[in-house]
């Protein structure tokens, strides 16, 4: 019965969104997804339709270009994107246990695939076990609104790639913010400090940008990939404020 009542909320207009908040209030970000995939919600629009079709044929493309053998992905949701990939090898690592539990559902019998419940503040990852030719972060990076949990995702997401970053984000800290769980970042001012050995080498601009009339078919995210680079001097930077107040270096 109440099922059948959420499903019909959903189909009003405006309502979905209203129930959403009522029913996942939000407190910090791994709390909020793992009550969102548990009342039955998905990793969201960007990971259906045109826009995930946008996004799997530039993948694909790149990983076959590119020759990839093994993706990592932080924030592989419900699996639905990863359904369009094509890679050879893939690790899907997730905040959310339920999130785990829908990938192992749909790919559990898939050899090429691996899946693993994932905290960026105690991962640590220092004989290499889990590092792949190129990292994904598609749709995550705004969603990450505590500032030590940006920087502790971010230093994760480039310490286990060895070639290429591949971030599917927006990229504007003054933009402002639909919902609790939603806060945009430039982040590329990140990497620029954080990650000395990693460069922006391209820059790829959405299919179908944003546009508020049809948030749901459309995105504020674009494609940034970064390729790892040999610099000569080693950075001792230290983190600007909003970063929090660690010394980072990703080698």
């Amino acid at each position: 019965m109440k099922a059948n009542l959420r499903e019909w909320l959903t189909q009003v207009p405006g309502m979905s969104r209203m129930l959403q908040r009522v029913l996942i209030p939000f407190h910090d970000s791994a709390q909020y997804w793992e009550r969102r995939y548990r009342v039955g919600g998905s990793s969201g629009a960007g990971s259906y339709g045109r826009l995930a079709e946008f996004k799997a044929e530039f993948l694909n493309a790149f990983v076959a270009e590119q020759r990839v053998e093994c993706v990592i992905e932080f924030g592989c949701g419900d699996g639905h994107q990863l359904s369009l990939a094509e890679y050879p090898h893939y690790i899907g690592l997730d905040v959310s246990k339920q999130a785990i539990s829908l990938c192992r559902e749909t790919f559990g019998s898939d050899d090429t695939k691996s899946f693993f419940l994932f905290d960026p503040e105690s991962f640590v990852d220092n004989q290499g076990l889990l590092r792949a030719d190129l990292a994904l972060s598609l749709d995550v990076i705004y969603h990450l609104v505590e500032d030590r949990v940006f920087h502790a995702y971010m230093t994760c997401l480039f310490q286990q790639a060895k070639q290429y970053v591949i971030v599917y984000s927006s990229n504007d800290g003054n933009a402002a913010a639909s919902s609790p769980h939603v806060r945009h970042r430039r982040f590329t001012s990140w990497v620029e400090v954080a990650a000395p050995h990693w460069r922006l080498s391209r820059h790829i601009s959405n299919r179908y940008p944003f546009d508020p009339k049809d948030p749901q078919e459309t995105s504020f995210s674009d494609f940034y990939v970064f390729q790892r680079v040999e610099v000569t001097a080693k950075s001792d930077a230290l983190l600007p404020p909003q970063f929090g107040e660690e010394r980072c270096s990703v080698l």
